[in-house]
């Protein structure tokens, strides 16, 4: 079996957003609160993160989402993550998701978002499983969790599957981004490494800090 550039028949593929491939960055923000949100988010964008999943498990983030959207207009790509059933899903389209992740496979998932014409990177760690979403037309694949792994598995994939679009996630540090885009990831999806303890009242400046170092690594 050989990998697929286009998805199966009756099937189509939204892509990634822009802004989000050439940062080859995409940062989960995952606070106890979404009102926590904001803090955190503009010292990230000001240290030139362009791509902000926001996760379901953080309380109130669709009551949120309008308001953030608003605000990082035009300067940063804000995904909604976690999504795991198709009601938050069609939420998160109508709320008006740049992009939607989730930590599992489902082809179903992805024709309901690829029919609502936004782009969608799903979950999985097998190949079955990566190959099932790519070839049923996901915008990208996250191989999760990526830390149980590491980048060899990528080039390990890209022999049957050369054409798969792949985004590693789940411990993913600054010397992990580096490599696994080196071994041909789109983007790198990193959390706690680049985020630490900054929704816990952690030093922004030093957040300030990782986040530059991550988008100096993710530019090269």
């Amino acid at each position: 079996m050989t990998g697929e550039a286009s998805p199966s028949a009756g099937a189509r593929r939204v892509a990634l957003p822009e802004r989000t491939v050439e940062s080859r960055l995409i940062v989960v923000a995952r606070a106890q609160r979404a009102a926590d949100y904001e803090p955190v988010l503009d010292v990230l964008v000001d240290a030139g993160i362009r791509s902000i999943e926001l996760t379901l498990t953080t309380p109130g983030t669709f009551d949120r989402l309008p308001q953030l959207l608003a605000r990082y207009d035009g300067v940063a790509d804000l995904g909604v993550g976690t999504v795991t059933n198709s009601e938050d899903l069609a939420r998160a389209v109508d709320a008006g998701a740049r992009y939607l992740v989730t930590p599992i496979t489902s082809t179903s998932f992805v024709q309901q978002a690829t029919d609502a014409g936004v782009p969608i990177v799903p979950g999985g760690l097998t190949p079955t499983e990566l190959f099932a979403s790519w070839s049923a037309g996901a915008s990208a694949v996250k191989v999760f969790p990526a830390g149980q792994v590491g980048p060899s598995y990528l080039k390990d994939l890209r022999g049957p599957f050369p054409d798969i679009v792949a985004v590693p996630s789940g411990g993913v540090d600054l010397a992990g981004a580096e490599a696994w885009l080196a071994a041909g990831a789109v983007a790198v999806s990193v959390g706690g490494p680049l985020l630490g303890d900054a929704f816990g009242g952690g030093d922004l400046g030093a957040l300030r800090d990782r986040a530059e170092a991550f988008v100096a690594v993710c530019a090269r």
